[in-house]
């Protein structure tokens, strides 16, 4: 449940809002209806990097796969799936930390 809430919440906002939106959303999603400390941080990361994978492909394949080529060259990597790869990392990490931080929060004030 919390992954397809932060998955459809993160890609609808992907177009339109800043890229720290989905820590918001990740974070506000386990605040309200996170479990487990696992579940929260994988919840978090998967819907995450999915997002920012596919947003990236969706604005890298109309020019052929050339400004993620460059920027690949550019930190001396061999192809433009390292870069996608990496983005995908990142944006899970933070996906990840922040929906942790938001069940974190969540037990701090629930605590029986």
């Amino acid at each position: 449940m919390v992954f397809l809430v932060i998955l459809i919440l993160s890609f609808a906002s992907g177009y339109f809002l800043p890229w720290w939106i989905v820590a918001l959303i990740s974070f506000l999603t386990t605040l309200i209806i996170g479990r487990t400390a696992r579940g929260a941080f994988w919840s978090g990361f998967s819907a995450v990097l999915i997002v920012w994978v596919v947003l990236a492909l969706f604005k890298s394949i109309p020019n052929d796969h050339i400004m993620a080529t460059r920027i690949a060259h550019l930190f001396m990597l061999p192809a433009w799936g390292y870069i996608l790869a990496i983005t995908g990392i990142i944006g899970g990490i933070v996906g990840g930390m922040s929906a942790l931080s938001g069940l974190w929060l969540r037990q701090v004030f629930l605590k029986p």
